[in-house]
């Protein structure tokens, strides 16, 4: 009997673990991804804050699937699908496929502010949390020759959204002013290096149980880490945040982790994307 052929777009967590249940199968898998390597997304925090090597957080999928007979990786992006025909264009040509599994995730939401989108950082890849780490850490090496008025902005870390990413990488921010920006910058008094949550709701953590706001509040706050609740910024001119209650911050260092919105590929009937969300099935269909 003919193997049926598995199309999965996407190697990310979802993505990864099919891959993988589908392996020595009766199926003929192909995993597309831009990149040959899965991220593991929960410590990209720990790069972005150099406690972590990159290399640590990334698995090639070759060596994930050395003994597996029927997955086939391809390094291709996903331009379009055209379910008439079960095929999918990408950036290395067409694929037919018997079934398709969409787990392209997600990316950073700027909420249509390409002002704030051009100077903030994001952290959505490896290559983003490696960019936060040297431009922070270019901040330090800029400190030691900055005038009085460069240095406020120099040592202001602005962290956008107070979900799971921005209390992990204040907190890590945190760590790193306490314990180890002493030893590596013996002349900087670091007493001035602020670290900021801005949070639109009320509280850090906010989906999750009132036990978990209580505790991650009083971590941060035992850290040194200011919050400000209940505030939006209205724009970000790469030296200065503005607040929604006029407001300014003056930073050179503002980490967008305010919400994400999903990666869609053309090719979708417009009734099974709402909200940039696949409408699916109690099959997930």
């Amino acid at each position: 009997m003919k193997k049926q052929k598995i199309i999965i777009l996407g190697g990310g967590f979802a993505g990864l673990n099919v891959a993988q249940k589908l392996h020595n199968k009766f199926f003929d898998v192909i995993l597309i991804d831009k990149l040959n390597y899965h991220q593991f997304q929960p410590l990209f925090y720990q790069v972005a804050t150099a406690r972590l090597e990159p290399a640590n957080i990334s698995f090639p999928f070759r060596k994930i699937f050395q003994r597996s007979k029927n997955v086939q990786v391809r390094l291709a992006e996903a331009i379009e699908i055209l379910p008439e025909s079960n095929q999918i264009k990408t950036t290395e040509g067409y694929f037919n496929y018997d079934h398709l599994v969409i787990a392209t995730g997600c990316k950073t939401n700027f909420f249509g502010n390409e002002q704030i989108s051009r100077y903030a950082y994001s952290m959505k890849t490896t290559q983003e949390a490696i960019t936060i780490r040297n431009e922070i850490l270019l901040s330090f090496e800029k400190f030691i020759c900055a005038t009085e008025e460069e240095k406020e902005a120099l040592l202001n870390i602005i962290i956008v959204g107070a979900g799971p990413t921005g209390v992990e990488l204040a907190g890590s921010f945190a760590e790193m002013k306490k314990y180890i920006l002493p030893k590596d910058y013996p002349t900087i008094d670091f007493s001035g290096l602020t670290i900021t949550i801005l949070e639109g709701s009320k509280n850090t953590l906010n989906s999750m149980s009132h036990e978990s706001q209580k505790a991650s509040k009083k971590y941060l706050e035992g850290m040194g880490v200011k919050l400000k609740t209940e505030v939006f910024v209205t724009d970000y001119d790469g030296k200065q945040v503005t607040l929604n209650n006029t407001e300014t911050i003056k930073s050179k260092n503002v980490i967008w982790a305010a919400g994400v919105t999903g990666n869609i590929i053309k090719g979708l009937t417009e009734d099974s994307v709402i909200k940039n969300r696949f409408v699916v099935d109690r099959y997930n269909k």
